[in-house]
């Protein structure tokens, strides 16, 4: 049937993992949470965890590998990444099967098609991930400081996406974090604010696409209110989700 599913199991600064199952595999994109706690919501799901075949990872911030480690050996997965994140880990959430990958470079995972490319973030070696299965494509495009060429070029080939839009201009600008954070998140390689995500998905978006997953909201500095208000205008467009940090999505089909 060529059935292709996806899920945000956790999404905000204190954890991220991203789902993508087809009938008989699956992925996980980034392991932020305990591997208790993803599992936990895989059962919510009534994920097979027997699906899972590989987790990738997107960058070495804890938010996104805290369980890498733990989980992979739970239930023996794979875990991939490039050596330069691998080396930027914390040793303590290292995983004991790393799996080489090279940005740019795409590779064959069972029957999905992983296409890994860098993207502006202040990590070692951050990639962002098209996940393709029968002629579908699904982006994960987090933690990106500003949407260089390669972000458009990929945005534009996907059916869904779960699309950065971490942070609310003025809230940011008014908040309580200190100076030299709050230029952190909002340069080049910090995040993408509710206005910039939404210029990408105005300006960009292919034909084809069709579901938002607005993902990596962060709990200080925006509301999902207000990231869900600045994309209202296209409501009619497209199926727009809030994902969250407390609880997993509903499955959507792409």
């Amino acid at each position: 049937m060529n059935k292709l599913e996806i899920c945000a199991l956790a999404s905000g600064s204190n954890g991220n993992c991203y789902y993508v199952g087809n009938e008989t595999e699956a992925l996980l994109i980034d392991a932020g949470l305990s591997a208790r706690q993803l599992q936990l919501r895989l059962a919510e799901k009534q994920i097979d965890q027997a699906k899972i075949k590989a987790v990738l990872i997107t960058h070495e911030h804890s938010d996104h590998c805290r369980g890498a480690r733990v989980l992979s050996k739970r239930l023996h997965l794979p875990v991939y990444l490039t050596k330069k994140t691998f080396l930027a880990m914390r040793k303590a959430v290292r995983p004991d099967t790393p799996r080489w990958f090279e940005p740019n470079f795409e590779f064959q995972l069972g029957e999905f098609s992983v296409f890994p490319f860098a993207k502006q973030h202040d990590a070692a070696d951050a990639c962002s991930f098209r996940i393709s299965y029968a002629g579908k494509h699904v982006g994960v495009m987090t933690d990106i400081g500003e949407a260089c060429e390669k972000v458009k070029s990929e945005f534009a080939k996907c059916h869904a996406v779960f699309l950065e839009s971490n942070y609310d201009e003025e809230m940011l600008k008014n908040g309580r974090y200190p100076y030299h954070l709050k230029q952190r998140v909002a340069s080049s390689i910090g995040h993408l604010s509710n206005d910039q995500a939404f210029v990408l998905l105005r300006e960009f978006a292919g034909n084809e696409l069709h579901t938002i997953l607005l993902s990596h909201i962060s709990g200080e500095n925006n509301t999902p209110e207000k990231a869900y208000s600045v994309f209202e205008p296209l409501k009619e467009q497209y199926l727009i989700e809030l994902t969250s940090r407390h609880r997993a999505t509903e499955i959507r089909s792409v």
